[in-house]
């Protein structure tokens, strides 16, 4: 995925970094090429092309085959080459969709709405807030399926091990969008106070919160797994006071989004001398409803690095 996480938010150092070592999928070539054919041709025979692709990846990527495996068995499936490979295909679908969401063409789709209501009430108070979500479906398709709101988006992540093909994606947005990113620099000291001053103008910070990136994570059960996931953007929250809202893009084969908008926290509260145990309640809070929408899309969860095996790292 183009987008990653927030996994800390103020001290630099990294200690688990596994899945930012893993490079982006495919070459830019290979996005030019599907570029050129969904301009020509449509998003049909570009999705052709993609099961090729994702057949091969699936056979000569033994990180991948081990990650998808692992998530099947702890959903409770068989994990299949069929179903591995379906995983695989699912995640270059949406891949692909997201240039069609970036040229803001909705045609090719069917776009359903849950929780709607909520954006457009922050929009109208003016009030900041963090939107959370995962690596699971397309955020792609929350981002533009949110260009009537007044609210500027700002998208947070580290963006290093994407930084080609962001580019690339970025020179063939039609740039109606009011989506920004904002990138999370380890060793930069302001962007805690950048953060402030855009939920201040009652802006939106989206990030992804399914990544570890630091030593600043939360044990909880995840898919009846022990799981570590980051406490960084409930710090942010708390430090900033704002509410936070979960967000989920999910695809359903062939062309349908299901988009949904929940409220998780009006404020998180982080009292003295119970901090870590008030971070675990937050983030097994989030696990449960991620899990929840994982089993909503079973294959549209896209972590293709070893997720419970660094979970379990000393």
């Amino acid at each position: 995925m183009a987008l990653v996480d927030l996994a800390q938010t103020t001290e630099p150092h990294v200690e688990r970094t596994g899945w930012l070592n893993v490079k982006e999928v495919g070459s830019v070539f290979g996005m030019k090429v599907l570029l050129f054919l969904c301009t020509a041709a449509g998003r049909g025979p570009a999705r052709l092309l993609l099961r090729v692709v994702a057949f091969y990846y699936a056979l000569v990527s033994i990180t991948a085959r081990r990650a998808s495996r692992a998530y099947w068995t702890n959903l409770g499936y068989d994990p299949t080459f069929a179903r591995i490979y379906q995983h695989i295909f699912r995640f270059a679908e949406c891949s692909l969709d997201r240039l069609f969401f970036l040229k803001r063409d909705f045609r090719p789709f069917v776009v359903n709405t849950n929780g709607r209501e909520h954006l457009h009430a922050l929009a109208q108070q003016k009030q900041g807030a963090i939107l959370l979500g995962a690596h699971l479906g397309s955020f792609e398709a929350m981002r533009a399926a949110g260009d009537d709101l007044e609210t500027p988006i700002n998208v947070v992540g580290y963006f290093g091990n994407a930084r080609a093909v962001n580019r690339l994606l970025d020179a063939h947005s039609d740039g109606r969008g009011r989506t920004h990113l904002l990138e999370l620099k380890p060793d930069s000291i302001d962007f805690i106070f950048r953060a402030k001053t855009l939920l201040e103008r009652g802006e939106l910070l989206a990030i992804l919160g399914d990544r570890v990136m630091s030593n600043h994570w939360a044990e909880v059960v995840f898919l009846g797994q022990k799981a570590r996931l980051p406490t960084g953007p409930f710090i942010l929250a708390a430090s900033l006071k704002c509410p936070v809202y979960l967000t989920f893009g999910l695809y359903h084969p062939p062309n349908r989004y299901e988009l949904y908008c929940e409220p998780f926290a009006t404020r998180v509260e982080l009292p003295r001398g119970a901090k870590a145990e008030a971070l675990q309640r937050y983030v097994q809070s989030f696990a449960d409803r991620l899990e929840h929408h994982c089993r909503q899309a079973p294959d549209n969860w896209f972590n293709f690095f070893d997720f419970w095996s660094e979970s379990h790292a000393n």
